[in-house]
């Protein structure tokens, strides 16, 4: 998935729009986009139109983090529904990953489905404590299909002011926040997807992050508007030139075999490069 578009779970004459949005999935929100008093028909909502209506791409649903009193009524609500993930916000280590994967395995059985058919995707650096203890998500249940994280509320968590800096990067805190996600994530063997950028009119700008984020090895991007979707697919979608440089790397080694170095184009490439030129082939099979 290149975009994951987060929708408001009390605005369902927003959901059908969302998916016809070009998003590669779309995330119906029970947390923070829903005031308490509303989450009641924010379930009911989403739960509806889960069973109802078409999905042209998956649709997930994030719950509240696992110590509230929500989380557990946001899921016997949904799950009906059989969304095609939880987005798990808040997690504070990887036990509450596994935590709510042992939920979710009794109520696959309850509803006769197999297990770990409902994927999971883990926000992991939500507070200070979260990330001090970001070496605890590398053991993942089987249906966690990537990591992400956040930056507003580890903003919040340690008093902070803002968390960007007046260029619009972010501040070294946020920045080695998104590092061990991507860390955590490759030690884990899942993806990784990158923070929402809270700019949504201005796509050069967006387009111009995400494609730091894909060089620094993120697959994907969250987003809370449509207008970010265009711009975040440009920037995860490989160019031509980089398509044939992939091609032109796998074809030496495939001319070499049983070699583990080349010299190729004026430098030297070994396993690592054949790694990023499938990689880079990959992504264009997503598009």
């Amino acid at each position: 998935m290149r975009s994951m578009l987060f929708v408001p779970g009390d605005r369902p004459e927003r959901f059908a729009k969302a998916a016809a949005s070009g998003a590669d999935a779309v995330i119906l929100d029970l947390e923070d986009a829903v005031v308490p008093a509303r989450r009641p028909y924010a379930r009911d909502e989403i739960a509806q139109w889960l069973a109802n209506a078409e999905r042209p791409v998956p649709v997930w649903v994030r719950i509240n983090a696992v110590e509230t009193d929500d989380a557990l009524p946001d899921l016997a609500a949904v799950i009906e529904g059989r969304p095609d993930g939880i987005v798990l916000p808040k997690a504070r280590d990887g036990a509450d990953v596994h935590r709510v994967d042992h939920w979710l395995e009794v109520l696959e059985a309850r509803l006769g489905q197999p297990r770990g058919s409902i994927g999971l995707l883990p926000l992991i650096t939500e507070s200070a404590g979260a990330l001090l203890k970001a070496a605890s998500f590398t053991a993942l249940p089987p249906r966690v299909a990537g990591l992400t994280w956040g930056a507003e509320d580890l903003a919040a968590d340690v008093g902070a002011l803002g968390n960007k800096a007046p260029d619009g990067e972010f501040e070294l805190t946020y920045a080695m926040a998104r590092s061990f996600c991507l860390l955590a994530a490759a030690s884990a063997g899942v993806p990784a997807y990158d923070t929402v950028d809270t700019e949504i009119r201005d796509a050069v700008a967006v387009e111009r992050r995400a494609r730091s984020s894909r060089r620094q090895g993120f697959v994907g991007k969250l987003a809370i508007h449509p207008a970010q979707v265009a711009p975040i697919h440009e920037a995860f979608s490989p160019t031509e030139e980089e398509l044939r440089w992939a091609e032109r790397v796998l074809a030496a080694f495939a001319a070499a075999p049983g070699t583990g170095a080349i010299a190729f184009e004026g430098g030297m490439l070994d396993k690592p490069h054949i790694r990023q030129a499938e990689r880079i082939l990959a992504g264009a099979r997503r598009r």
